[in-house]
């Protein structure tokens, strides 16, 4: 385990989330987003900025098999379950590549599934094959600990706040469980991209919708950091986790250039 930055409320470490998170102090997060690797990485091609390019991401994102797979779902699950608070939730994201096996380790180690968001993506990758339907979506997995304890939910702020970039969102209606939000933006990637990079704009709306300033969030699977760029811009602390250096270190060039805007604002 090797922290590799620290600044104000926003810490990196380097290592095996399952490892750094048995040693972290329980029952401290209150919310935590994992993308864990899809176990995608086949051989296969997709098309990417109209380019052919290959769905190979790296080790980490290769299968090792059904039940040594699932095996790995059910080890960080625990972890995160140990260092989650009481009334903490979390959330996971997943084609069905792995969601399924997410959903049922879940459930195996004593969580509640409150809600699956379908997460629509309108400029999703066209499928090469022609051989099955367009992947155009994502499944986002939101649980609490089947405990009885009253978890954060900004219902209003989910129903009346500002959600314009979304189509499906219907002014002062409910919040529903499909969600239509683009891909990442150009600008999001100045720094380079991570191969399952989030957009920030799903992750604001993940992390208004479960926590409140000041709350501890966990990203076990950080990569670039998405989800610690919007805890930052919200307020939140922020703890991430990364095998890979080269993904850490793209991490940290977007903190430091959040910091460095801040830091302007206030001159």
């Amino acid at each position: 385990m090797q922290k590799v930055y620290e600044k104000e409320d926003i810490t990196l470490f380097q290592g095996d989330c399952i490892e750094i998170l048995n040693k972290a102090t329980p029952e401290s997060i209150d919310m935590i987003f994992a993308d864990p690797p899809y176990m995608l990485s086949n051989g296969g091609i997709t098309c990417q900025a109209g380019k052919v390019v290959s769905v190979n991401k790296g080790k980490w994102d290769k299968s090792k098999g059904f039940d040594e797979d699932f095996e790995f779902h059910q080890n960080w699950i625990n972890a995160c379950k140990r260092v989650l608070k009481p009334n903490g939730t979390i959330w996971i994201s997943g084609t069905y590549h792995s969601i399924y096996a997410c959903g049922f380790a879940l459930q195996k180690a004593g969580f509640k599934i409150l809600n699956d968001i379908c997460w629509f993506k309108p400029n999703a990758s066209p499928n090469m094959s022609c051989r099955y339907f367009t992947a155009s979506h994502e499944t986002l997995l939101w649980a609490k600990l089947d405990n009885g304890t009253k978890h954060t939910f900004n219902y209003e702020m989910m129903k009346n706040g500002d959600w314009s970039e979304d189509f499906i969102k219907k002014p002062e209606k409910q919040m529903r469980s499909v969600w239509a939000i683009g891909t990442p933006k150009p600008y999001e990637k100045e720094f380079g991209k991570h191969p399952t990079q989030k957009p920030l704009e799903l992750l604001r709306r993940i992390i208004l919708a479960s926590t409140n300033k000041g709350d501890l969030i966990l990203d076990p699977f950080t990569g670039s950091s998405t989800t610690g760029i919007m805890a930052l811009e919200l307020g939140r602390k922020f703890i991430g986790i990364d095998l890979e250096k080269e993904y850490l270190d793209l991490s940290i060039k977007r903190f430091e250039q959040v910091f460095s805007k801040k830091e302007k604002q206030w001159q």
